[in-house]
């Protein structure tokens, strides 16, 4: 079945960073395009960041210049390098398939405090 096992978060001070892995299996990930979502607490779950199947990329205007997203196909792996983490970035971090009905993962805590 299809699995997607986000790991990385943690709590992190302004101005550092962090890296999120996406670990999928039970389909054929180089196919798919795949995204990174995020929701705060009280508010709803966005789009932070996408990657095609054959590596193009898109951002949220907010992460741009701070957040990259990359995919290893031959480990099945997405990612997330977060930069210059803000307050404002403290979220569950999700990976999901970018497609309708797509999977999503359980969900990474980041947290940006000092």
């Amino acid at each position: 079945q299809v699995q997607l096992v986000e790991s990385g978060g943690g709590l992190v001070q302004p101005g550092g960073s962090l890296k999120l892995s996406c670990a999928a299996s039970g389909f054929t990930f180089s196919t798919y395009a795949m995204a990174w979502y995020r929701q705060a607490p009280g508010k709803q779950r966005e789009l932070v960041a996408t990657i095609t199947s054959d590596g193009s990329t898109n951002y949220v205007d907010s992460v741009l210049d701070r957040f990259t997203i990359s995919r290893d196909n031959a480990k099945n792996t997405m990612y997330l390098q977060m930069n210059g983490l803000k307050p404002e970035d403290t979220a569950v971090y999700y990976c999901r398939q970018q497609q309708y009905r797509g999977y999503w993962g359980q969900g990474t805590q980041v947290t940006v405090s000092s």
